[in-house]
């Protein structure tokens, strides 16, 4: 039988996928997001993914866009995935070299290694961040818009093959325009207010009398 002139583009259920995921934190604690880049076996860009988290730590956001990207896997019949991130921290504990001792990056790091486990095969590598710098770019705009902010980040491209899958909220009060001062102290690096209370999530600059 003669080949096709035309062959299927559809990728195999053998072919590889391939994830940036990225997260990061303003403050450490403090505002946060993931975002991740998808690829098809070819290498086109078929899902952008990206939220806003919060009030978090760097390595919560970091396993957030891992876990996005493995729940986009098994929805999306990527059976083969391979996981690129800058952070080295997630990277060795998926792989077994480091222990999470972290009682809020557990249960993160078992459901990353349960749906991981749900594909036919899993790989992730560690890059430094100039290797994930798309990623590193929708997790800036996740945390600009969560915080109300103009996004410091370059527009995403678009193409007719590209879905994007962007899932940005903004569960926190927006800043103010207009600083309102409110007094308070300090004890134990904890802020105490004189009178009132403050929203979770409210940013607060602290200026010494």
């Amino acid at each position: 039988m003669p080949p096709s002139l035309f062959p299927d583009a559809t990728p195999s259920p053998s072919a590889w996928f391939t994830a940036h995921c990225d997260g990061g934190s303003r403050g450490n604690p403090g505002p946060a997001g993931f975002g991740a880049v998808i690829e098809d076996p070819h290498g086109r860009v078929i899902a952008r993914l990206s939220e806003f988290l919060g009030i978090q730590t760097n390595n919560y956001a970091e396993y957030k866009g891992l876990l996005a990207v493995l729940a986009w896997a098994g929805q999306n019949s990527a059976r083969q995935l391979r996981v690129v991130s800058d952070s080295e921290l997630m990277v060795k504990q998926m792989k077994g070299q480091y222990k999470v001792a972290s009682p809020v990056l557990r249960p993160l790091w078992e459901d990353a290694k349960r749906l991981a486990r749900g594909l036919d095969k899993f790989e992730i590598s560690h890059t430094l961040r100039g290797g994930n710098k798309e990623a590193d770019r929708l997790a800036n705009e996740a945390m600009d818009k969560g915080m109300g902010r103009p996004s410091s980040g370059s527009p995403a491209s678009t193409s007719a093959n590209t879905m994007h899958a962007n899932k940005l909220s903004s569960p926190h009060p927006k800043p103010s325009a207009t600083p309102q001062v409110i007094e308070g102290y300090v004890k134990n690096g904890v802020v105490h207010l004189l009178e009132g209370d403050l929203p979770d999530g409210t940013f607060v600059k602290v200026m010494p009398k």
